[in-house]
């Protein structure tokens, strides 16, 4: 019974979650977004005391659940997991494997000091969340698309405007290798041997491992029942019972129940942890996992939280006759990251790169970065389209408080950037016509047309910008009809401020 609920309440989180970074219209965002803030990462980003306050009281009162039911990396590995077990056509596959401390507490610490140092590049690798956006929004949003596209194309000769086409688009290719090979990675690793990556290299499991060794509610196994088959070590995907010794590992049990069905003896119970346990962990496994586990959850566990504390559709042709080529990206001094994010230190300080935000830009601005120190990190640019002043969906999904959520009164607002003219560039000089696009779109009136000779009011107009008035939305950017690069283009700040 245990083990239907808890797969029942998998598949949920599992498929909410999912749809979140598949969804782009918006729709699933606002009934399902609270899955994205209750993932542990992101509630501690975001200083979301209340979550990570509960998901902490849910470990210690019953163990890791979270790994197996909240957690979409870890329930996409049980999946192939699964799917593994169906086609191999072996019932029993695992085997218990002694505890891999040195790789486990290494790579926590190699994520801690990651996180401390402000490379990004690193968290956003080793975050489970993120990790599982990545590949949904990098491999499996391009099927889904394109999938609604062909629903979109049947659905309009039905004369039916329930599904509309969407443009289908690699958004950046290190961050789609990086996915690929992340998904790679652990279908392997899940096929062969189960939870190896949640045991060995997660530093979330690493964290709440270590507070499950205490949890109050746990597997237990009855000596006198138990006749040392194995059945349960074989059939545990987390390889942490020894079924001959009758111990287990805590710290790497996930709470999946399999091994209690597993048993036909009715050896294995999940009920209250008794000081004289029958098990052989309670004096051997949790006395040395004790010690080592109140050094290393002071010492890194706190080190998270401390830190975190402190740092708190485009057209190819021109009316049928011109080939219009594609626009290419301006070398900016500075990156442009959205409104909501305050300041580039603090953006870099709270984005695990999970790439919801990513998924949810309806204007193809947002697009992960290819800089070493803020990989995968999403980044503005204009080519696609412009930040429409009038939209805060990615700040109303981030889940990290990277982007803070912002009113669209307050978007209007905030300054992330201001234009630049280059004057090489721009139609009126090169081609001797009229212009203005970038004056006419500019939401915030802060492009004017003057007369390119002073004195000659006959002259061309070129643009004149109001820095003052410049939010960085990139319109004039995207709208220049220069290519392939824009006459007019938009420098980030590294703080915003409100004009």
């Amino acid at each position: 019974m245990l083990r239907k609920i808890r797969l029942s309440l998998a598949v949920l989180f599992f498929i909410a979650v999912t749809a979140l970074f598949l969804d782009f219209t918006g729709t699933v965002h606002a009934w399902l977004g609270w899955t994205a803030q209750i993932q542990f990462l992101p509630a501690l980003l975001a200083l979301n005391v209340v979550v990570v306050v509960a998901l902490v009281a849910i470990t210690l009162l019953i163990g890791r659940v979270y790994c197996s039911v909240i957690c979409p990396l870890g329930i996409f590995q049980d999946i192939v997991s699964w799917i593994s077990g169906k086609r191999k056509k072996k019932k029993y596959r695992f085997s218990y494997s002694p505890e891999k401390k040195w790789l486990r507490y290494g790579v926590l610490a190699l994520f801690v000091i990651a996180f401390i140092a402000g490379i990004g590049s690193i968290v956003a690798l080793l975050a489970p969340y993120s990790s599982f956006g990545r590949i949904v929004s990098n491999l499996f949003t391009p099927l889904y698309q394109m999938g609604n596209n062909v629903l979109a194309y049947f659905a309009e000769r039905a004369e039916s405007y329930t599904f509309y086409e969407t443009e289908v688009w690699i958004k950046s290719v290190p961050t789609f290798i990086i996915a690929a090979v992340t998904m790679i990675v652990l279908i392997v690793l899940a096929w062969q041997n189960g939870r190896t990556y949640c045991n060995t290299i997660c530093p979330v499991g690493t964290i709440l491992g270590v507070l499950s060794r205490y949890s109050l509610f746990r597997i237990v196994i009855d000596k006198e029942k138990c006749n040392s088959c194995g059945l349960c070590s074989r059939k545990c995907k987390a390889s942490c019972i020894n079924g001959n010794e009758h111990s287990i590992d805590y710290s790497r049990c996930v709470a999946c129940m399999d091994c209690i069905d597993t048993c036909k003896h009715n050896a294995i119970s999940f009920t209250r942890k008794r000081k004289n346990a029958d098990s052989k962990l309670s004096k051997t496994s949790d006395t040395k996992a004790t010690d080592s586990g109140r050094r290393n959850f002071l010492s890194i566990g706190v080190a998270v939280a401390a830190t975190s504390i402190m740092k708190a559709q485009e057209k190819k042709v021109d009316g049928g006759l011109a080939v219009i080529e594609d626009k290419q990206v301006p070398q900016r001094a500075t990156a442009i990251i959205p409104a909501g994010a305050k300041s580039a230190k603090n953006f870099a300080q709270h984005c695990t790169a999970c790439q919801l935000c990513v998924s949810a830009c309806p204007n193809g601005v947002l697009r992960p970065s290819t800089e070493l120190m803020s990989l995968m990190q999403p980044e503005m640019s204009y080519e696609r389209g412009y930040c429409r002043p009038e939209c805060t969906r990615c700040s109303d999904v981030c889940p990290t408080g990277a982007i803070k959520p912002i009113t669209i009164e307050e978007k209007s607002s905030i300054r992330i950037g201001h234009a630049v003219w280059i004057k090489k560039n721009c139609v009126p000089l090169t081609d001797g016509v009229e212009c203005g696009n970038c004056a006419r779109h500019c939401p915030a009136g802060a492009i004017t047309m003057i007369p390119s000779k002073v004195g000659d009011d006959n002259s061309v107009k070129i643009p004149a910008i109001n820095e003052a008035l410049c939010i960085g939305c990139g319109a004039c950017e995207n709208l220049c009809p220069s290519r392939p690069f824009s006459a007019i283009y938009v420098e980030g700040h590294m703080v915003h401020s409100e004009k």
